[in-house]
């Protein structure tokens, strides 16, 4: 669609565009429409409160990302962290900055694909802002969620821990490093492009991965991989006061990864390690639990859980190969690094 379709975008014609398409849901006394929305969380539940702010060449480019990607991603990464924490979403909040000449048709995209993602998880969309920006599209989301039981933090990994990942990982850098090129690499089949490109524009979060490993026993501590492996289990680590070591022949890497990395003369463990945006869990077990709960992970939701390494008393995150040498592995994404670009 035009940027600037017939469509004239105004405060009050998105407001209730969006009302009408928001409807209320299990604990919203208030929706839409007042100062505030009042909320009624569960009995007997915590409170999980997560935000994250989505910048237009930061973290997304409109060049081959459409409204609705960029409302579908924006959810997503939000609902991650409350997976990560073994947490079940309920209500989100969403605000919207977007330049002069956006049309009412574009922003009403956005929201659209940002209410497919939350309708599939049970979460209801209870306010949140717009405004004018002077210079690309600005979205910040908020979401709450609650958890019944102590949530899983990123905290308390135990030395000896096994070290793991659900499904793979690097697939959403590869999706990023075809997008960013003017035309896909020959002889790449369409399925291997669906599947990477996917999971780049519109990555899945692994809510009801997280409610089953964190209801399961035996998980110590759990982060999300949104800024890549490397860097997140340097997070989990510091956090927890331990190292950690990792087989990089263990790494899970789909096909269509590898494939990519192929066409494009790239590394697939840069991707695997740095690329960041998997929006997987990485997990650390007790060593006795691990295949009792990769099994009964991938019965429950289909995904599969993979042991890449274990907890060590160094501080220090390591890559080893088979042989047990070290690798260098590509950092994840620095926030305030202005070199470093997720999309």
């Amino acid at each position: 669609m035009s940027p600037r379709a017939a469509g004239r975008l105004t405060e009050s014609s998105l407001i209730r565009a969006v009302r009408q398409r928001a409807a209320g849901g299990p604990g919203v006394r208030v929706g839409i429409g007042d100062d505030c929305a009042v909320l009624e969380p569960a009995s007997g539940t915590l409170l999980l409160a997560t935000t994250d702010l989505l910048l237009e060449d930061v973290h997304f480019r409109r060049r081959y990302a459409e409204p609705a990607d960029i409302g579908w991603k924006s959810v997503a990464v939000n609902l991650s962290d409350i997976a990560s924490m073994g947490g079940r979403p309920r209500w989100a909040l969403v605000a919207l900055a977007c330049p002069t000449g956006t049309s009412l048709e574009e922003a009403e995209a956005f929201y659209a694909g940002a209410l497919a993602l939350a309708g599939e998880h049970g979460v209801a969309l209870v306010g949140g802002d717009t405004s004018v920006s002077p210079a690309g599209w600005l979205v910040n989301v908020t979401v709450l969620g609650e958890v019944t039981l102590a949530p899983v933090l990123r905290s308390t990994a135990r030395l000896g821990d096994v070290v793991a990942v659900t499904g793979t990982v690097g697939r959403a850098a590869a999706g990023l490093a075809v997008l960013d090129r003017a035309k896909a690499p020959p002889g790449v089949p369409a399925e291997w492009l669906a599947d990477v490109t996917g999971a780049h524009l519109r990555p899945r979060p692994r809510v009801a991965e997280g409610q089953w490993l964190a209801s399961a026993g035996g998980v110590t501590a759990m982060i999300d991989l949104s800024d890549g492996l490397a860097t997140d289990l340097g997070h989990l680590a510091e956090e927890s006061g331990v190292g950690a070591r990792v087989e990089i022949e263990r790494l899970p890497i789909a096909e269509s990864t590898r494939g990519l990395a192929r066409a494009l003369g790239d590394d697939p463990l840069a991707w695997a390690t740095g690329g960041g945006e998997d929006y997987e869990l990485l997990l650390t077990s007790e060593p006795n639990a691990f295949s009792r709960l990769g099994e009964g992970l991938e019965r429950a939701t289909g995904a599969r859980l993979s042991r890449i390494g274990e907890i060590v008393a160094d501080g220090a995150v390591h890559f080893v190969d088979a042989r047990g040498r070290e690798r260098p592995a590509t950092p994840g994404f620095e926030h305030f690094a202005a070199e470093r670009r997720r999309g």
